[in-house]
């Protein structure tokens, strides 16, 4: 079913919101270490899952856009895995046990225009926080065993999320180019518009290219008016094609010390998104990031919630 991936001059995507607060605050889901790929292995899981990604094949039929499903598995590397009870194996067994799940969404989704379905990845680190700068070889060999998971179970690509550093990035891109699959990169801004290890957009986006490059960058986890400061003028923009923002304005630190859900508000959110359509003209990806649901992102495509 699944055609392209996204690319400049392509058709627009809907991909889902903030799948881990969402399920925690919204759902009720009890998600140790932030970690929702568990949930792929519990019976009661599974549907919630379903529950889920189905609102915003909603959102993608009204819209009359397609649809990007991206697997709940932002947490299930080797260390975060370790600390919710998963070695190697049961890893990878997950990783490509997630990608089947989005499949078989995929079969029920036949009347919208395009359905991918693209593996996630997510930092080694915090995501919040930089720590120390990642060896790309190093970086490489650590993500490969998730990518090469993507990529045997028949995912369209794989789209690494809330990378802090572009050392980073290019490993996982390397593990990518390995493994034969497309591949997306998507880092995280603080509120001046710097990744959290004090690289600009820019240079990030410069570096990463120049070892090869993804398929496309994104940039999420953080509000608009939070990214806006890091869209200086440049080339490297027409790179930059997706677009997951958070729903709340607060910083990386006030966010994780928070004990309460700050949903912001859908209708702000998505004007403030739109406001960045001018500094980055290849936009074809939008979702929503901590904090946001499928009401953030219907009123980022001008439709009513899949709900």
């Amino acid at each position: 079913m699944a055609t392209d991936i996204p690319r400049p001059g392509g058709r627009p995507f809907v991909t889902d919101g903030g799948l881990e607060t969402d399920l925690i605050f919204n759902r009720g889901a009890d998600l140790p270490e932030f970690a929702a790929f568990p949930l792929v292995d519990d019976p009661r899981g599974r549907p919630l899952l379903s529950a889920y990604y189905d609102e915003y094949a909603a959102i993608a039929r009204a819209a009359g856009v397609a649809l990007m499903l991206e697997t709940p598995t932002w947490r299930a590397n080797p260390d975060w895995g370790e600390r919710v009870g998963y070695g190697r194996e049961s890893l990878d067994r997950v990783n490509r046990d997630s990608v089947a799940l989005l499949a078989d969404l995929r079969s029920g989704y036949g009347d919208l225009p395009d359905v991918l379905v693209g593996g996630v990845v997510g930092p080694r680190g915090d995501g919040y926080v930089a720590g120390e700068r990642a060896d790309p070889a190093e970086a490489a060999d650590y993500h490969a065993p998730q990518v090469e998971a993507f990529a045997a179970a028949g995912a369209d690509l794989v789209s690494a999320y809330t990378l802090t550093g572009p050392e980073e990035a290019v490993g996982v891109v390397r593990a990518a180019r390995a493994a034969g699959i497309p591949v997306a990169v998507s880092f995280t801004v603080e509120t001046d518009g710097r990744l959290p290890d004090g690289t600009t957009l820019a240079a990030a986006v410069d570096q990463v290219d120049a070892d090869g490059g993804p398929d496309y960058f994104l940039v999420n986890c953080a509000h608009p008016s939070h990214i806006e400061p890091g869209l200086v003028e440049g080339a490297w923009r027409e790179r930059v094609l997706g677009v997951l923002p958070n729903a709340s304005t607060m910083t990386h630190a006030e966010l994780d010390a928070a004990e309460e859900l700050d949903d912001g508000d859908p209708t702000e959110l998505a004007a403030s998104t739109d406001r960045l359509r001018d500094a980055l003209p290849n936009l074809t990806v939008l979702g929503g990031c901590c904090g946001t649901d499928a009401r953030h992102v219907a009123a980022m495509w001008g439709v009513a919630p899949g709900r």
